[in-house]
């Protein structure tokens, strides 16, 4: 994997990702050249287009990163692939038209636009057909070997098999635990040198999955496979970079205090999101705002009660705060105090669901990020009566407080609704992974991703 800024990404995904854009401006380049012969144009020098090939490039790329194109499904299944290659190409077309529109001149070229996104879906479809098996075969799989054959080395044979798992484990080294999970490993002591073993597999990277380390690390063994150019890597910090989360089965204190991240340069950052934060609530609420009071009628009128649901919410360092949203459930939705939402809720209003579905209900939570309470990505705020108990539960669950809640975040894309224990605990792996390598980068990531999450909401309730 590569690492940009704190976040991993799979070799695999960059290369497909940089093949994309390039074939992007090719097709923007095709359907110049196509327009101008059809015009009797001549179409001039390639230095003089730049600009408007390399932006309309872009407008789209981020449409298909946004809607999921480069996700482990669209990775190892063409059907797949090309559904979500459809509709970024709508959008593309969308956001063109519309930056077009805004920003009349030479920088982007409606005449050409329907002709560039068709060679664009030529292209691209052409890419996959070619690519996708390759991609998704073992070529860009990185060779493991697991130094361990207990419960741990299971959990990472699971993982190794799944389709869209960046590695193939080779071999699993017994390390004399006393119950073996992985029957086929293979005990230390009929290896010789294990150095030369690592070697001959073409092991690119080494994990330690031992049940118990403490005084049972093969410090000879490690330093010997270190020196051989191999990447040793705990458990925790494998699956952290494999999932996208922190393994609460098996992180400690002492992983979270020495491991990166949690970094204290985030001054420049903060303030750079605190700016983002106010410009784009404004701008958003001032463009929502008649949808809001659209909405707001109709809630009003299908419903007895108030338009909006104002409720009391942890934020940051576990201060409370209210947050207010369109009112999708009954007015006596709480009158038993607060609950989780159930699937096929009873609760929920015929409007409510509507709103749910597409999100409209959280537009009011806009007005809590101009404030400073939350921020547009941060983990969920909770209920402070949820919060106690999930406190009590689950181990760390407050150092997700140490970071601003947001109205979408990283357990929010990457995980359905929660409405339970269990749930909140998975949300919570994801939620520390955001705390611990929070960047601006990953916000981006997470903002451009949310698109995916608004087209397809199978986590609303």
């Amino acid at each position: 994997m590569i690492r940009l800024f704190k976040h991993y990404i799979p070799h695999a995904v960059m290369l497909l990702g940089m093949l994309d854009f390039a074939l992007l401006m090719v097709a923007s380049e095709m359907a110049w050249l196509v327009r101008s012969a059809q015009i009797g144009m001549d179409p001039g020098p390639l230095s003089n287009r730049w600009i408007p090939l390399l932006g309309s490039a872009s407008v789209v790329w981020l449409a298909m990163i946004s809607v999921g194109v480069y996700g482990p499904y669209a990775l190892r299944s063409l059907r797949f692939a090309g559904a979500r290659l459809l509709v970024a190409i709508s959008l593309g077309i969308i956001a063109l038209a519309t930056l077009d529109w805004i920003l009349p001149g030479d920088t982007f070229w409606r005449s050409t636009l329907l002709y560039s996104m068709g060679f664009a879906i030529v292209v691209l479809v052409a890419d996959r057909l070619l690519l996708n098996s390759f991609l998704g075969s073992s070529s860009f799989r990185r060779r493991v070997m697991v130094l361990g054959a207990g419960d741990r080395a299971q959990r990472l044979r699971k993982l190794g098999e799944k389709p869209e798992a960046g590695f193939a484990i080779v071999s699993y080294i017994a390390m004399g635990e006393p119950e073996r999970a992985v029957e086929e490993a293979i005990p230390r002591e009929a290896i010789h040198d294990l150095g030369r073993f690592v070697e001959n597999l073409g092991v690119s990277e080494v994990v330690l999955a031992l049940q118990e380390r403490r005084n049972a690390l093969p410090l000879n063994d490690l330093l010997r496979i270190k020196t051989k150019g191999v990447h040793v890597n705990d458990f925790s910090s494998f699956l952290e970079r494999e999932t996208g989360r922190v393994d609460l089965d098996t992180v400690n204190p002492s992983w979270l205090i020495f491991s990166d991240g949690f970094s204290s340069s985030r001054m420049l950052s903060s303030a750079v999101k605190r700016i983002f934060d106010i410009t784009a609530s404004l701008v958003l609420l001032l463009v929502t705002f008649p949808i809001i009071a659209i909405f707001a009628a109709i809630v009003k009128m299908d419903s007895k009660g108030p338009a909006f649901f104002r409720q009391e919410r942890v934020g940051l360092f576990g201060e409370t705060f209210y947050l207010t949203k369109l009112r999708s459930m009954r007015t006596d939705a709480e009158k038993d105090g607060a609950k989780w939402a159930e699937e096929n809720d009873p609760r929920v209003t015929r409007v409510g669901r509507f709103i749910r579905k597409v999100r409209i209900d959280e537009l009011p939570q806009t007005w809590a990020v101009l404030k400073g309470e939350m921020s547009f990505v941060g983990p969920r705020p909770e209920v402070p009566k949820f919060v106690d108990h999930l406190q009590e539960e689950i181990p760390f669950y407050g150092e997700r407080h140490m970071v601003k809640p947001g109205i979408t975040g990283w357990a929010q894309i990457n995980y359905p609704y929660g409405a339970s224990i269990d749930d909140s605990r998975k949300k919570l792996e994801y939620d520390l992974y955001y705390a611990k390598n929070y960047t601006p980068f990953l916000d981006f990531v997470i903002l451009l991703q949310t698109v995916r999450v608004i087209l397809w909401p199978e986590g609303a309730r």
